[in-house]
């Protein structure tokens, strides 16, 4: 191979990548010398400038850099890109591009590829402990920012919900917050529509989701086990961990800002190819979200065009629950306006990303109630 190639240029590129280089290819005009010369395909253009703006950040390990140009982007999107100046533009596949020009969208793919494996070889949360059949029955319903945690607390103590007459435990806050805890919620398990698309369908329906529509919850486990097991808690975690029976308090988990939502959201679907469903849930709870919420950011909000919305939907919801034959403690918040971004932005997202394989080893910083 000449060294004046095409092919010679780009692997001199990859190079210099390699060694911790950030020149944009744009700007890139070295050849490569003749160890560095190659008969290999070379790495596609997401995987390169992905790897170059984590040198811009800080030098990675050259096994991440390594690992960075072997992944394929997953998920829907254009597949690994060739460069431009180098591969002639072909009637087949997506042409060659400058990497510089790509949007943060398609380095995130590969970022998220990169992110499932480190979450999946963190390995699984603590198991939980033997059943206590003795203690109190319990079930824990609505807001899964205030449930999921005090569930998973409770069943590591062996302590898992069911079981007949239980105590039934509805926990909410004012809509606004449930809208985005539910949305990050699906971000973190089975998977869900981008956060404009998705609280657009929601405001188009009829009534809450049913997940936060604490009265209709509520209601349907009174002719279960009755109005005198019911409780409807409002933004006091501690009365709801003593109707679980719960032995010791522990803190609610960090808030995600929207970004790191979203790049749960992205990276999701990933672990999902690679464990089975319920593992993935527990993995991204356990082992990616512990990770997310040390990077702080804006929190999601409520575009105030639906501020009306809101003003309806807890009005609505405040007189059923008033109508209840169920106790309710606190009282619901009215909307108000609230800090924070109506949606993620993609640069803030991708940036995460790379601190998140520049930093720690996700298997090193365990779920916070396993810290405790």
């Amino acid at each position: 191979m000449s060294r004046t190639t095409p092919e010679a240029r780009a692997w001199a590129w990859v190079a210099h990548l390699l060694d911790g280089g950030t020149t944009p290819w744009s700007a890139w005009g070295a050849d490569a010398p003749a160890d560095q010369q190659s008969s290999r395909f070379l790495p596609g253009a997401q995987q390169l400038e992905l790897l170059r703006r984590l040198n811009q950040q800080r030098l990675p390990s050259p096994e991440l850099a390594a690992r960075v140009l072997a992944t394929s982007a997953p998920g829907r999107g254009r597949p690994d890109l060739g460069l431009v100046g180098v591969l002639p533009e072909s009637a087949f596949g997506p042409p060659p591009v400058d990497p510089g020009a790509l949007p943060p969208d398609e380095l995130v793919r590969v970022a998220t590829a990169l992110i499932a494996e480190d979450t999946v070889a963190a390995g699984d949360p603590l198991e939980a402990r033997t059943p206590r059949l003795l203690r109190r029955r319990y079930r824990l319903l609505g807001d899964p920012e205030l449930t999921r945690p005090l569930r998973d607390a409770l069943v590591a103590d062996g302590r898992p919900p069911g079981r007949r007459r239980a105590t039934v435990v509805v926990a909410g806050t004012d809509v606004a917050s449930m809208l985005v805890h539910v949305w990050t919620a699906r971000s973190l398990g089975a998977g869900v529509r981008s956060w404009p698309d998705w609280l657009a369908s929601e405001v188009r329906r009829p009534g809450l989701a049913e997940r936060i529509d604490l009265a209709a919850l509520a209601s349907g486990w009174v002719g279960r086990v009755g109005p005198g097991r019911v409780h409807v808690v409002i933004d006091d975690p501690r009365r709801a961990a003593r109707l679980t029976g719960a032995r010791h308090r522990r803190s609610s988990p960090r808030p995600l800002s929207a970004d790191a939502v979203e790049l749960a959201r992205r990276t999701a679907p990933v672990v999902g190819t690679l464990v089975a469903p319920e593992r993935r849930t527990a993995l991204m709870w356990h082992r990616l979200r512990p990770v997310l919420a040390a990077y702080p950011g804006p929190a999601l909000r409520i575009p105030r065009r639906h501020r009306p919305w809101l003003d309806e939907r807890t009005v609505d919801l405040r007189h059923r629950l008033a109508a209840g034959n169920y106790a309710v403690h606190g009282a619901l918040p009215a909307p108000t306006e609230q800090p924070g971004v109506v949606a993620p932005d993609e640069e803030r997202v991708l940036l995460l990303a790379m601190q998140v394989l520049l930093g720690p080893p996700i298997g090193s910083v365990l779920a916070e109630r396993e810290a405790r």
